[in-house]
C-alpha cells in the first residue's frame, strides 16, 4: 500500500530523541523551549508555545484570545472538525463560511456577505479559523482587513501549511493574524509524533497559552494572588489543561525542522509531476493562488463526473484495490452528526458538499518515488478512464 502520506525519520532524528532519552529531563527540560524559538526564528514570528497536538493548540488559542459562552467562531467546513471543536470546548457558538471552489479554502465573498448579514443581525464572530487546506494560505490580507473593519480576532489553523509562504512570506509570521497554529501529526510536513505549535507576536498571548497549556499553574510571584509561602509553592490561577509537549518529541521537532526546506520542495516537484501526468484525465488539478506557495501537505483532484462513466465512490475503491492508500479529506463538518444535532443540515454550504461529491487525496510525501507516484498515476488512469 502506498500511502496518502507518512513520516521520514532518519537516523538524525533518532540520535536526537536518544541523547534527550539519556539526559536528565526528558519530559519539561531545555528542548521546548528552544524547539519554540526555532520555529519562531524561522517563520518571523515573536513566540512560539508548543503543545502536544494541532487540537490543543487551537484550544488554548480561543481560550487565550477569550473565546466564551455566547461568542460565535466562524470557520470553514472543508476542515478537519478540531477547527470547529475548538470553538465548542470554550462555550461559544460555531458557524461556518463555504469554500471557494477553486481554491478550496475560505471563499472571500461568501465571507463577506456573511459578515454583513451577521452585522444587521447582531451575530459578528468574535473568532474566525481561516484553514490553510493542504498547505495553500487563505487570502490572509483581505481576511485581515474584514477582521479590522468587523472586529474579530483571527486564528489561522495552519496545520498544513508549516513551509509555506504568503505574499513571499513565511506562514505563521501572523502579519494578518493575531495567532497562527501548526500540527506535527506524521503526515504533515514536519512531525513531532503528535504535537503542535501556536505563534503569535503578542506576549501576553504567548503567556496566556504558556499557562493553560500546564494546568492553569504558574511559579511566579508576580502572578500570584498573595505572596508565596516558600521556593516549593505555585498557584492555580485558571483552569488550565495538560497539554504540554515532551523534550523527547521537540528534539524530533528541531531535527526534522532542519529539512523542513528540503520537504516542501520535494513535495512541491510531486505536485509539478502530478499536473504533468495527469493532464490528459477527466480530473480537475489543483489549483495554485499566485500570492501563495503551498508547503503541499496534500495533493487533491476533484473528479469530473459529468464526463466519466464511474462514480466518485467506485473510483475511490478501485484505487484502494490497487493499494493506492488514498483518502478524503474532508467530510463537511456540518454533515457530522454532532454538528447535524445543532442545527445543520445538507445543502447549507453547496460548494463544500459539491466538492465532497469529487474530491480524492492523492498520496504525496517526500520519500515517495517516482516509480512508486507512476504506480499511482497508472491506478487513476484506470479507474477514472477505464
Amino acid at each position: 500500500m502506498i500511502p496518502y502520506g507518512r513520516q521520514d525519520i532518519r537516523q538524525e532524528d533518532i540520535d536526537a530523541v536518544v541523547e534527550v532519552l539519556q539526559s536528565d529531563l526528558i519530559t519539561q527540560g531545555p528542548i521546548v523551549p528552544k524547539f519554540e524559538k526555532s520555529l519562531a526564528d524561522l517563520v518571523d514570528a515573536g513566540y512560539g508555545v508548543a503543545v502536544n497536538s494541532g487540537t490543543s493548540a487551537l484550544h488554548v488559542a480561543c481560550r487565550a484570545i477569550g473565546l466564551n459562552h455566547g461568542d460565535w467562531l466562524w470557520t470553514s467546513p472543508i476542515t478537519f472538525v478540531a477547527s470547529a471543536n475548538c470553538g465548542l470546548y470554550c462555550g461559544a457558538m460555531v458557524d461556518f463560511v463555504d469554500i471557494d471552489p477553486r481554491t478550496y479554502n475560505i471563499s472571500l465573498e461568501a465571507l463577506e456577505k456573511k459578515l454583513h448579514k451577521a452585522e444587521k443581525n447582531h451575530c459578528l464572530p468574535s473568532v474566525f479559523v481561516p484553514v490553510h487546506l493542504c498547505g495553500q494560505s487563505c487570502e490572509m490580507k483581505e481576511i485581515h482587513g474584514l477582521a479590522e473593519g468587523y472586529g474579530f480576532k483571527v486564528v489561522e489553523d495552519a496545520s498544513h501549511a508549516v513551509g509555506g509562504r504568503y505574499k513571499g512570506e513565511p506562514v505563521g509570521n501572523c502579519r494578518y493574524s493575531d495567532i497562527t497554529v501548526f500540527s506535527f501529526h506524521p503526515v504533515k510536513i514536519i512531525t513531532t509524533a503528535e504535537g503542535g505549535m501556536a505563534m503569535t507576536n503578542d506576549n501576553g498571548l504567548a503567556e496566556r497559552m504558556a499557562l493553560l497549556r500546564s494546568h492553569g499553574i504558574t511559579r511566579d510571584p508576580a502572578y500570584m494572588t498573595h505572596e508565596p509561602d516558600g521556593p516549593w509553592y505555585y498557584q492555580q490561577i485558571d483552569l488550565g489543561y495538560n497539554y504540554r509537549m515532551t523534550d523527547l518529541q521537540a528534539a524530533l521537532g528541531i531535527s526534522q525542522l532542519k529539512r523542513l526546506d528540503e520537504y516542501v520542495t520535494r513535495r512541491h516537484d510531486i505536485a509539478k509531476r502530478y499536473d504533468r501526468l495527469l493532464t490528459d484525465m477527466p480530473v480537475t488539478l489543483p489549483f495554485q493562488h499566485p500570492d501563495c506557495y503551498s508547503s503541499w501537505h496534500l495533493y487533491v483532484i476533484r473528479l469530473q463526473l459529468d464526463a466519466m462513466t464511474t462514480t466518485h465512490r467506485a473510483v475511490f475503491e478501485c484505487l484502494r484495490e490497487h493499494g493506492i492508500g488514498v483518502n478524503l479529506h474532508y467530510i463537511p463538518v456540518h454533515t457530522q452528526p454532532w454538528y447535524q444535532r445543532m442545527g445543520f443540515k445538507p445543502g447549507d454550504f453547496p460548494e463544500a458538499e459539491r466538492y465532497y461529491t469529487e474530491a480524492i487525496s492523492l498520496p504525496i510525501y517526500p520519500t515517495m518515488t517516482d516509480e512508486q507516484q507512476d504506480q499511482v498515476v497508472a491506478a487513476v488512469r484506470q479507474a477514472v478512464m477505464g
